[in-house]
């Protein structure tokens, strides 16, 4: 047999991936930054860092992907809002040390390039980065075939930013005493998902046109709204007050993350109905029978983002969250810790 075999035959065309990439370039090149150095399209990206503006600078990176809730981005076509995504679980973990993000790269795989969606995809992601004030500074699309379903992708993330070794927020200034601000959330944000399509797709037999009393519009609209990116408004108040802690309240919810920053000495006591608790929870909840614990387990329960401070500046903090438009709220108080089993407490 002497007829030839390409690459392409066997699944992967090189330059339609070229040509999708190379589309988007304009929409890449918005996102840099002035540190952004030489050319797209090379092996690897160049970024210069103003270093003199700290005094010890330290690099932060943080890597994350935003798990099965692509599976709604396939159900619905939409692939936009899952970009955003990507960006915000790496830059809001970035930033819970107090650390500017700088650059972002992302990793898309697939089965087979479909362009539209390809293009959605980044597209959503460069609006990320512009929102989080970082450049998309490189990438990957790897096509491969027969590893992915028909119309199926992952995606993952990487993000660098960069934080004086003076100003690092690493919850080591938690004191009992200190109040606990909750911001809020767009929604379920990036996790959870696996039980979400579980008990309200296979076992409630919902679709994402579904419209609930309690939501108000179609099911797929609300699980692919994007998770709040906190980056510039946090910024902001840590240039001009002291926060003692943050927490992105991302899988393992509140009980899961909120011990990654506290002291051996403290744990916090979280006051329920303090806080506005978007819809879907009350549905979840309802449809899957989770008591209170589960769902302080899972999910973030309408707070997104935590900082602890002390308690002459939470009035200043939720006045300048409210001029940004981000509903904040007095959620809790550090105690001392009495019981190594309760590290959060509900009351």
């Amino acid at each position: 047999m002497n007829d030839k075999i390409t690459y392409k035959d066997s699944g992967v065309d090189i330059e339609l991936a070229d040509r999708v990439i190379g589309s988007l370039s304009d929409r890449i090149r918005a996102t840099f930054r002035p540190e952004v150095t030489g050319k797209m399209g090379g092996f690897a990206a160049l970024f210069r860092p103003h270093w003199r503006q700290y005094d010890d600078p330290l690099l932060v990176s943080a890597a994350d992907g935003v798990g099965t809730k692509l599976k709604i981005a396939f159900l619905t076509g939409v692939h936009h809002t899952v970009g955003r995504d990507l960006v915000a679980m790496n830059v809001n973990d970035l930033l819970v040390t107090g650390a500017e993000p700088l650059f972002f790269l992302d990793y898309l795989a697939t089965g087979a390039i479909e362009p539209d969606v390809v293009r959605s995809v980044i597209s959503g992601i460069a609006d990320g980065c512009e929102d989080a004030g970082c450049a998309l500074i490189g990438g990957e699309t790897a096509e491969m075939p027969d590893f992915y379903g028909a119309g199926e992708y992952d995606l993952a993330g990487f993000c660098v930013g960069i934080v004086d070794g003076s100003k690092v927020i690493d919850g080591s200034a938690i004191r009992p005493s200190h109040k606990v601000v909750g911001i809020a959330s767009s929604g379920l944000h990036s996790n959870g998902f696996s039980l979400v399509r579980k008990v309200l797709f296979d076992v409630k037999g919902y679709t994402t046109e579904t419209r609930l009393n309690e939501i108000g519009k179609p099911l797929g609209e609300e699980l692919l709204t994007p998770t709040t990116i906190y980056v510039k408004p946090v910024l902001d108040l840590c240039a001009r007050i002291p926060i003692s802690g943050m927490a992105h309240i991302t899988g393992g919810g509140f009980t899961g993350n909120l011990p990654r920053i506290l002291p051996p000495d403290c744990s916090v006591v979280i006051r329920n109905g303090s806080w506005d608790v978007p819809r879907i929870f009350d549905v979840l909840r309802r449809e899957a029978r989770l008591d209170d614990d589960e769902m302080y387990r899972t999910f973030n329960m309408g707070v997104g983002y935590v900082m602890i401070v002390p308690p002459d500046c939470t009035d200043a903090i939720l006045e300048s969250l409210g001029t940004r438009g981000l509903n904040a709220w007095v959620i809790g108080d550090v105690a001392e810790r009495t019981d190594p089993e309760k590290v959060v407490r509900f009351v």
